[in-house]
């Protein structure tokens, strides 16, 4: 919705609730029906996947720059029998019924921004699926801190350990050697479920390329009035002691 101009925009909040999400809430269950969409504001919802029955991954997220429920614009009514939706970054969003969404996909330039939101979300899907294949666990885990940093706007913001190696796909013993050593770099501070980040520029060095293919391709499939964003900086602080 960022990517509208200000004056559509404004229309089309009229349409919309505002809502608060909570960390771990789910939007849509396996094989549930979709009846209402999000625009989230500063919360992040992730796009879980199941494999072999038990475990649960991330194959994307949303945040300020998307909307959650864009099957229904395919005309898909329910979500996969092994997605899940889940929110894991609590904040806020935008709530609008099914029907409304339809109504207003209807026309542009609200249509093109739900046809680019979803190649968008495409590239995201495909490129980290690559990521997941050949990239180190730092790297990826540098990757998925730009991206919350992106949407939240705010530096430091509540994330675990166990919910990352849920979102990585890997053991949590890896996601914590992956932080230390972040940390031991002075790019982040994690203590007590709180990250923060120190140094925006260094964590971008760790990161892998991907960070900056989906980042450059967001620009460009949902560029905001007036060109695009840059990304929020942070204070450049020495490594806690």
């Amino acid at each position: 919705m960022l990517a509208l101009e200000p004056r559509e925009r404004e229309r089309l909040l009229t349409a919309t609730t505002p809502v608060s999400l909570e960390s771990k809430q789910i939007l849509y269950a396996s094989g549930e029906r979709i009846e209402t969409v999000y625009f989230p504001d500063n919360a992040v919802v992730s796009v879980l996947t199941t494999v072999d029955g038990h475990t649960t991954f991330e194959v994307a997220n949303i945040g300020n720059e998307g909307i959650v429920g864009v099957p229904v614009f395919l005309g898909v009514e329910t979500v996969g029998a092994r997605e899940c939706y889940q929110v894991e970054i609590a904040g806020q969003a935008r709530a609008m019924g099914v029907e409304a969404f339809l109504e207003a996909a209807r026309h542009d330039p609200f249509r093109l921004l739900v046809q680019r939101f979803i190649q968008a979300l495409f590239i995201q899907v495909s490129q980290r699926l690559a990521c997941a294949a050949v990239h180190p666990i730092p790297a990826r885990y540098s990757r998925w801190l730009l991206f919350t940093h992106d949407r939240m706007g705010d530096r430091e913001f509540p994330l675990t350990q166990e919910s990352l190696a849920q979102m990585l796909g890997v053991r949590r013993a890896s996601v914590t050697a992956a932080a230390g050593a972040l940390q031991d770099a002075g790019f982040i501070r994690y203590t007590r479920g709180r990250m923060a980040i120190l140094d925006r520029e260094g964590l971008e060095n760790a990161a892998c390329e991907c960070y900056r293919i989906i980042r450059s391709e967001f620009d460009r499939l949902l560029p905001l009035p007036g060109g695009p964003a840059e990304p929020p900086r942070s204070v450049k602080e020495g490594p806690p002691k």
